[in-house]
């Protein structure tokens, strides 16, 4: 199998059931994906493997769930489709949300991506994650879309932001807080 196919060099590019311009909505999401993933892959091969068994874990779902999501917005004609993403898979992240955050200390001004190397490079993947979210809302303005994977994607940054703070937890470093912010957010209760 040749890796290059030259069926491309035109700007044109194959999704399910058509081709597309390189630079239409629907490859600029299902790309934003790819590249997230890149990211959570990079994510994964820094974390000190002791602490962070079960992050690792999760983060290698999280990955195969992107290559998924990226299937689902990849139809010409997504209508009647078999998806992937489900419900279920954006339950679960809540649920590893909630997991994660309740080790972390309160959280009570903005705080700014840093800490550790691994808190830092999730915080990439959560900025990354909400570039992919604003593509497919852009995409879904354009052509119908499998709403669970834009609601993944939503969560899914949600859970970047918590794991980041979680890395830094479980290594003793704090959060780099934003000093010019208020007190915006509440305590735990």
């Amino acid at each position: 199998m040749n890796i290059y196919t030259r069926t491309g060099d035109k700007g044109q590019t194959s999704v399910i059931g058509g081709r597309v311009s390189k630079n239409h909505a629907q490859v600029e999401a299902y790309g934003t994906i790819d590249e997230l993933n890149c990211f959570v892959g990079q994510a994964i091969s820094s974390l000190p493997a002791e602490r962070f068994e079960d992050l690792r874990e999760h983060l290698t779902e999280i990955q195969n769930e992107l290559f998924d999501c990226g299937s689902d917005l990849a139809f010409a004609n997504p209508e009647g489709k078999q998806y992937k993403v489900t419900g279920d898979m954006i339950t679960r992240l809540e649920e590893w949300i909630d997991r994660y955050d309740a080790e972390n200390p309160d959280i009570t001004r903005f705080i700014l991506p840093g800490g550790t190397m691994t808190a830092s490079l999730l915080h990439v993947c959560r900025t990354v994650c909400r570039r992919a979210e604003r593509r497919v809302v852009t995409l879904a303005e354009q052509q119908p879309i499998h709403e669970e994977a834009r609601a993944y994607l939503n969560r899914l940054s949600d859970f970047f932001f918590v794991a980041a703070r979680t890395a830094n937890a479980r290594e003793g470093v704090q959060d780099v807080e934003y000093i010019r912010s208020a007190e915006v957010f509440r305590k735990k209760s």
